[in-house]
């Protein structure tokens, strides 16, 4: 099947087959359904409301971009290193395993890890598109339901680039994880408003920051980082929302609801930092499943990841008033207790900046290309 087929060019009908036929193993389902309960709240005040979200819903406005133009979709990309990053970051590396390998081995490993990766983000980014639809719906403020509006603008176009980009670029596709499947679920079938944001817009898009970061970082292939700086730019807007909305509601609980909140924080980041390591790439090459899960906690790579997974959680739980007993020896237990003083907001600036610095470099070489062209054109003339 010819990888060649744009989104635009496909019907609906070749679309849905040709990811049917990419998945390394079909999904359960052509579709997972959540059952959810709760009620849909109306505002009938339509006063200005609070000024700082009204101010990031007017950013969240003025932000909004077109995948197909800002990214240079023309760009190159080997499927079988597609991101360009060191190969001591792969869990086997130095291994037996590893040395058995041979080299198309290896090219399949790498193609095979970048797929599970972008999967996850893929899938992860679709929860977040349901999510913010929920907090539309259910959010009793109306300022809330304005930005979350353009949430889930976003969140559609970060669901088309990375669809996008393992259809064209990797031309191939992991089923969700089950405990980011299960995370989401837990999420999205609680009835009160305020749990798909802390699921999506804290621990979710928390997640997903410190894995974009890590791979922006360290990629050395334009398209990727391209696409990672400017999803994390958007992001950084939603994990914004989310301690605006959830702190100034969590003042008002009890210490009791607190509690109940903190417990599914702490559930949740349990299950991402033990659960959430690619070992399913591992069964994929003939490892079993014991020596992955043990190759995997020996990794270093991913003891690092470990740690930066908490990097913009940590300091947000602590910022929107978690931050009980019990949640701070959780933290303690994982070594990630001191996270909770890192400047969020710095952080939060530096994907804005990164972004913008990629796209002043990229606009200015194509201006000065443009431009050798027109001095070659009147050269020769």
């Amino acid at each position: 099947m010819s990888l060649q087929k744009t989104p635009q060019t496909l019907t609906t009908r070749e679309a849905s087959a040709m990811t049917h036929d990419l998945y390394t193993h079909p999904p359960a389902g052509p579709v997972w359904e959540v059952p959810a309960a709760g009620a849909a709240r109306f505002s009938w005040d339509y006063d200005e409301g609070r000024e700082r979200l009204l101010a990031l819903y007017q950013k969240g406005k003025d932000k909004q971009w077109d995948s197909t133009k800002r990214i240079a979709w023309d760009t190159e990309v080997d499927p079988y290193d597609p991101l360009g990053v060191p190969d001591e970051n792969l869990t086997v590396f130095g291994t037996p395993y590893w040395e058995k390998m041979s080299e198309q081995n290896k090219r399949d490993l790498r193609r095979h890890y970048a797929s599970w990766q972008f999967s996850q983000f893929l899938h992860g980014e679709q929860g977040a598109l349901v999510c913010a639809t929920r907090i539309v719906e259910a959010v009793p403020d109306l300022d809330a339901k304005f930005y979350s509006a353009t949430q889930a603008m976003d969140e559609a176009r970060h669901v088309e680039i990375y669809s996008r980009f393992l259809h064209e670029k990797i031309g191939m596709l992991y089923p969700v994880n089950p405990n980011l499947q299960s995370l989401l679920e837990d999420t999205l079938r609680d009835s009160r408003w305020d749990m798909p944001c802390l699921g999506m817009q804290v621990l979710i898009e928390g997640l997903a920051l410190a894995a974009f970061g890590m791979l922006r970082d360290s990629t050395d292939k334009p398209l990727p980082k391209q696409i990672l700086a400017y999803v994390m730019q958007d992001e950084a807007r939603h994990v914004a929302f989310g301690r605006m909305a959830l702190r100034d509601y969590y003042r008002q609980l009890s210490d009791a609801e607190r509690r109940e909140r903190e417990e599914f924080v702490i559930e949740g980041c349990y299950l991402m930092r033990d659960r959430l390591r690619g070992e399913e790439v591992l069964a994929d090459f003939g490892i079993p499943a014991a020596e992955a899960a043990e190759l995997s906690e020996r990794s270093e790579y991913l003891q690092i990841f470990r740690k930066l997974l908490f990097s913009r959680i940590v300091p947000c739980v602590k910022d929107i008033g978690l931050w009980g007993e019990r949640l701070q020896r959780a933290y303690a237990d994982m070594g990630v207790f001191e996270m909770g003083d890192a400047n969020l907001d710095g952080l939060m600036a530096q994907d804005e900046e990164i972004a913008e610095q990629l796209d002043a470099r990229r606009f200015a070489a194509e201006e000065e290309a443009r431009a050798s062209e027109v001095a070659q054109t009147i050269a020769e003339a």
